[in-house]
């Protein structure tokens, strides 16, 4: 590690349980560079955190990269340290939020149990281990610790993955589900632009039709379009994120709002019938 070892917090704790955890780093690794990437991440959404890692960590220095999005906290689930190949250190709780980070990092070459109590606080709580198990983990490994002696190796295969429904399409339709609802109301959608039917130009009216939580099928249009900007300001568009994915949104609105949808909403898009 570098004179400033870099380490990297994201939770969704909230300011204040996320300034505990980074003064716990500080207090053992006071040369450290902590930064809070986010402590916004929707309580429990694991895949919602788990997508700002994957988008966010190859932009950032190597170092150690803490992520908690843990609603199994105080289980039988596992404090995991992974080590991918760009040189990074992972660290968070063993429930598919940490390898699509890993993966876009060269992939997780080793991982290893949060196992000794010497790298954790000397009281361990059963709801806080953000502050007593992992953040202690990430300062001790900045501070030059091999990440081997946390604990047991596991095996890179046997970490949980991240559970994403996968999408099915035809020549005529895509279905997706939702990854997250980022905080402008957007729907960020596990599709990719080629998995839409015949992979449209920009400009394609395309129809988005899911089914609300009575039971009754709603349709929209809405054009497939490079930039929020090629539609007038509250109209829906379809459009793909800076990461990659697909997604519904409203200009300078709530796709979410406006159409009543919730992060475990499943869309299905087909070329729009002629008017």
């Amino acid at each position: 590690m570098p004179d400033r070892p870099f380490v990297s917090l994201t939770t969704d704790f909230g300011a204040a349980y996320t300034a505990i955890c980074a003064g716990v780093i500080y207090s053992i690794a006071p040369s450290a560079n902590v930064l809070v990437l986010s402590d916004e991440v929707t309580p429990y959404a694991v895949t919602e955190g788990a997508m700002l890692l994957r988008q966010a960590l190859p932009y950032l220095p190597a170092g150690v990269h803490v992520g908690i999005v843990d609603p199994g906290v105080g289980t039988p689930r596992r404090p995991v340290a992974v080590v991918t190949g760009r040189g990074d250190v992972l660290i968070g709780p063993d429930n598919g939020l940490l390898p699509p980070a890993a993966e876009v990092l060269g992939g997780a070459i080793h991982a290893y149990e949060l196992a000794d109590p010497a790298y954790r606080l000397p009281e361990v709580s059963t709801s806080f281990h953000g502050r007593d198990i992992f953040s202690p983990a990430a300062a001790h490994v900045a501070n030059g610790l091999p990440p081997a002696e946390l604990g047991p190796r596991v095996p890179p295969s046997a970490l949980r993955p991240l559970q994403v429904p996968p999408v099915t399409k035809d020549d005529d339709a895509l279905t997706a589900s939702t990854l997250y609802i980022d905080r402008f109301g957007s729907l960020v959608l596990a599709a990719r632009r080629d998995d839409l039917p015949a992979t449209p130009a920009y400009g394609t009216p395309l129809e988005v039709t899911w089914t609300t939580r009575d039971g009754t099928p709603r349709t929209i249009r809405a054009p497939f379009v490079e930039t929020f900007g090629s539609v007038a300001e509250g109209e829906p568009l379809l459009w793909v994120d800076s990461s990659g994915w697909l997604g519904l949104a409203v200009n300078q609105g709530s796709a979410a709002a406006r159409f009543g949808l919730a992060s475990d909403a499943v869309l299905t898009i087909r070329p729009a019938t002629e008017e």
